[in-house]
């Protein structure tokens, strides 16, 4: 049942990432398009999320606190992701997003979870630094790899931040109001934020608020189904699962848009994949 959940999480994901590159094509990369950008994902996501699972708003201190820090992330990470895709093509973004999500989230795992480090877990970390070395090109520019470094950080953080919620000892309401109240957080911050700087403001073309609003639907959904399979299944093991099942639709995904992945990039995946069926088939 929670590899269904995971691989449902997977394709929302992947079809995410294909929108956010579009949006950064309609709105730009700015300050005032991220911040229109978490207004309309947290709107829309929070709605969604109460059409999903109902209308959780329960909450403690500790839920809007975690869940504040949650909204923080995002913001950074949308707005890293969209200076990236100036620079970079779809694949050579996702294999730093997702390694990112796996990388840190199994670190933390090894460190302070007291998950074992297995002779498969160490073949993985070593495959995935080769992929991630084998994408640093002369011609991709310091600046998209410095985005695309910022996107591996805190794409990872995200991951051990829900991992703390789940495993945290203290009152806290239910995975689907934290996921209500990130949402609805990173609206709020978004839209005061764009009431402070309104005389800044470009008007939004449709399509770009599409696509703001698809993200925001696939995006919180899926985190949000990441945070239910995080009850029963360990770090190491879920967060593989979803890298490896993201990258692919998203390279699958690229051969679709002008920019395609380079043979480096798609070695790069290769040996991603490899280390990941490592982690998973050598105990």
């Amino acid at each position: 049942m929670y590899y269904g959940i995971l691989s449902f999480s997977v394709t929302l994901f992947g079809f995410q990432f294909l929108l956010n590159q579009r949006y950064q094509k309609a709105s730009g990369s700015g300050v005032t398009s991220t911040l229109l950008f978490s207004l309309v994902n947290g709107v829309v996501g929070a709605i969604c999320l109460m059409l999903f699972n109902g209308p959780h708003l329960a909450y403690t201190p500790f839920t809007l606190l975690l869940a504040l820090c949650a909204s923080a992330l995002g913001f950074l990470y949308t707005f890293c992701s969209l200076k990236a895709f100036e620079r970079v093509n779809l694949s050579l973004y996702s294999i730093f997003a997702m390694l990112g999500g796996m990388m840190l989230p199994f670190l933390a795992g090894i460190l302070f979870w007291q998950e074992p480090l297995t002779l498969g877990k160490t073949l993985c970390v070593l495959l995935i630094v080769a992929a991630l070395l084998l994408t640093l090109k002369k011609e991709t520019g310091k600046s998209g790899l410095l985005f695309c470094f910022a996107v591996f950080f805190l794409n990872g953080m995200s991951g051990v931040l829900s991992k703390i919620y789940q495993i945290a000892p203290y009152p806290k309401a239910s995975p689907a109001a934290y996921s209500v109240w990130s949402a609805l957080l990173s609206a709020l911050i978004a839209g005061i934020a764009l009431l402070l700087i309104r005389q800044k403001l470009r008007r939004p073309s449709v399509s770009a608020l599409l696509y703001a609003s698809g993200c925001g639907a696939l995006n919180k959904i899926g985190n949000y189904l990441l945070l239910l399979a995080l009850a029963v299944l360990p770090a190491s093991v879920q967060y593989p699962f979803v890298t490896g099942g993201v990258m692919i639709v998203t390279t699958a995904l690229a051969f679709l848009s002008p920019q395609k992945p380079s043979r480096r990039e798609l070695l790069s995946l290769a040996l991603s994949f490899i280390g990941i069926l490592f982690l998973v088939l050598i105990p």
